[in-house]
């Protein structure tokens, strides 16, 4: 018998793309979970768009991706899962993702982060091989980052994406969870991994299409800077 898994998806106003992100869930070679939409307090069709899916679905009015994140994996320990996984209402899992997460966190007993790519139906390849560049050098910035990189970190800093990750209950419990806020919260996150646990391990199966919309809200400068950790400057933060 396999362990409980939930897949959390915080969606904030998705309902005209977050059909792609379940109908890729529902062609998991692994469909062995439980499939939770954190509704941000979306003001259209989020909801009804999931529940379509046959997804549950769980309002959280608190704005914030990592108000969703947290409230929407607490919900699921409360409810028995023993492991959790997220993607986002924007991103395209790849058909093994779920079943490659399974065995990531059975290898590590901790977390579980897999790699991104571009989504193929948003830009050309020059656009996908920027974001690829763009994740490289965010990768090898936040190695250098000397508030990375102290004595209280049981593990060394690896890129982490917040959209394809994969954790224990008992982990997630122990860390303290999805920091709220502010955003972004996924570097906050890992490094409260970081500071726990060693049992962290990179999946390259673990595949995700990852939305490259920031690059418009934000520009080649702006996303180049969000990506170094350098902020959002005077636009917001969430670009959902």
């Amino acid at each position: 018998m396999t362990a409980p898994l939930w897949v959390v998806v915080p969606a904030y106003n998705e309902a005209a793309r977050i059909g792609d992100t379940l109908r890729a869930l529902a062609a998991q070679t692994d469909t062995d979970f439980t499939l939770l939409v954190v509704d941000n307090g979306s003001t259209d069709d989020t909801a009804s768009v999931a529940r379509s899916f046959g997804a549950q679905v769980l309002v959280e009015p608190e704005k914030g991706v990592g108000c969703a994140v947290d409230t929407g994996f607490r919900h699921a320990i409360a409810r028995g899962a023993v492991h959790l996984a997220r993607t986002d209402a924007d991103c395209v899992p790849a058909p093994g993702w779920v079943a490659a997460a399974r065995r990531a966190l059975a290898e590590s007993g901790g977390l579980a982060c897999g790699r991104i790519v571009a989504r193929r139906d948003e830009h050309g390849p020059l656009g996908r091989g920027f974001f690829r560049v763009l994740v490289g050098l965010a990768a090898a910035f936040g190695r250098l980052r000397p508030a990375h990189r102290g004595d209280e970190f049981l593990a060394p800093y690896r890129m982490h994406a917040g959209n394809n990750m994969a954790i224990t209950a008992g982990l997630y419990e122990a860390c303290g969870g999805m920091p709220r806020r502010p955003s972004p919260t996924d570097r906050a996150f890992l490094n409260r991994v970081r500071r726990t646990t060693a049992a962290i391990v990179h999946s390259r199966q673990m595949v995700v299409a990852n939305s490259t919309r920031r690059l418009r809200a934000y520009g080649i400068v702006g996303t180049a800077k969000w990506y170094l950790d350098r902020g959002s400057g005077t636009l917001t933060a969430d670009p959902r």
